[in-house]
């Protein structure tokens, strides 16, 4: 006689227990299609790697030991048991994997659009609008500031103990020569590379393309007026004032005054 098949031992073992099929399938969350592939050993027509994982399932719920119906089990098609996947396993791996998807999406949404008090900070009872930081109000008071330099936060003092703040931010080439006492310095700068730095005394800066730099002294822009390709030298006295030339006063010619008479006339 031909070996009874796995399927048809589920089978047999439903109806001893007095399940239907639609039944049986709901508590297995299968649906009653798969279930009656699974009694009619239609194992091929099944996902691959599912075959053994669905047997056992069906199997546990009918308690039937799988061990005794060895060879028929042996019949399906997957390999090896740790092979394949249990559905349980799967469904609690489906469930992680959603849970750790919901949580960066949250926490990127945290990071990306902080709420009102992060933005803001807390108020006060009774407050409307927030105290605004040291630095915005630097920002705001309407003293002039040094603009800031790549990588710092907030910008620096005009002027301190250690000098007075000279910076230099070009749109293109440009060579920037500073003389002062005991210092001397000649730099080559270029886009987004500013230079910033701190002259005791008084000094003279000198630019050769002067018209793509934007000089800026003690926290006051210095506007140089000079076009681009055009030099420029510009003397500062030890607080960081701009000693401009003053232009020479013309002076006009005067006329001596006459008695009205012509030259060879006498009196």
């Amino acid at each position: 006689m031909e070996p009874v098949g796995l399927g048809e031992l589920l089978r047999r073992a439903r109806a001893a227990k007095g399940l239907s099929v639609e039944i049986l399938a709901k508590e297995l969350n299968l649906s009653s299609l798969v279930l009656l592939q699974l009694e009619g050993d239609g194992w091929d027509t099944l996902p691959s790697g599912q075959a053994r994982p669905l047997a056992r399932q069906m199997a546990r719920r009918l308690e039937i030991d799988l061990d005794a119906c060895r060879e028929a089990f042996d019949r399906l098609p997957g390999g090896l048991d740790g092979d394949a996947i249990d559905p349980a396993d799967d469904r609690i791996e489906r469930i992680v994997m959603a849970a750790l998807t919901v949580g960066c999406a949250g926490l990127l949404a945290w990071l990306v659009i902080p709420g009102r008090n992060l933005r803001q900070g807390a108020l006060p009872p009774g407050r409307t609008e927030a105290t605004p930081a040291p630095a915005q109000a630097m920002a705001t008071s309407g003293v002039p500031q040094a603009f800031p330099v790549l990588g710092e936060v907030l910008p620096e003092a005009p002027r301190t103990e250690e000098g007075t703040l000279v910076g230099i931010r070009v749109l293109d080439a440009c060579t920037a020569h500073l003389v002062g006492e005991g210092f001397d310095r000649s730099r080559e700068l270029r886009v987004s590379e500013p230079w910033l730095l701190r002259i005791k005394g008084p000094f003279t800066l000198s630019l050769d393309n002067a018209g793509v730099a934007t000089v800026e002294v003690g926290g006051r822009r210095i506007r140089h007026g000079q076009s681009v390709g055009e030099p420029w030298t510009g003397r500062f006295s030890a607080d960081g004032q701009w000693l401009r030339a003053t232009p020479p006063v013309l002076e006009t010619a005067t006329v001596p005054e006459t008695s009205g008479k012509a030259p060879d006339e006498k009196e």
